[in-house]
């Protein structure tokens, strides 16, 4: 007999309804993985160039990416994510909010239930 353990997954409306699990960090490397899904993300430049950020390594290395100007900061994102892209990690800070949703429920699953890879690998429309 199998058993059915409930967990939340990215529908789940309550884990973005209550306030998010403080993270920040000031990244090592150009490829940022959150611990859990993300609420919110907030990107700060401190530095004197204009930074790319994108959703996929891809992105960032292509034209998909957004910029965050020198000395600013974007407005905190709503935004479902496992990772986030850099062009460079210098003088950027990520502050984020997490729910309680595991990385894993992000991940696609092919007709037969084996994950199949990321969302957001590039290969959905953002890289």
């Amino acid at each position: 007999m199998s058993t059915f353990k409930y967990t939340a997954g990215l529908n789940n409306v309550g884990s973005y309804q209550v306030s998010g699990i403080p993270y920040a960090i000031d990244p090592s490397s150009t490829t940022v993985t959150f611990p859990y899904v993300t609420s919110w993300v907030k990107i700060i430049n401190d530095g004197t160039t204009d930074r790319k950020v994108g959703f996929s390594a891809n992105g960032v290395g292509g034209t998909n990416y957004f910029l965050v100007p020198a000395t600013s900061s974007t407005e905190p994102l709503n935004l479902k994510l496992s990772e986030l892209h850099l062009d460079s990690a210098a003088d950027i800070t990520i502050v984020a909010g997490l729910t309680s949703i595991p990385v894993q429920r992000i991940n696609n699953l092919s007709g037969s239930g084996d994950i199949v890879g990321n969302n957001w690998s590039g290969s959905a429309g953002v890289g």
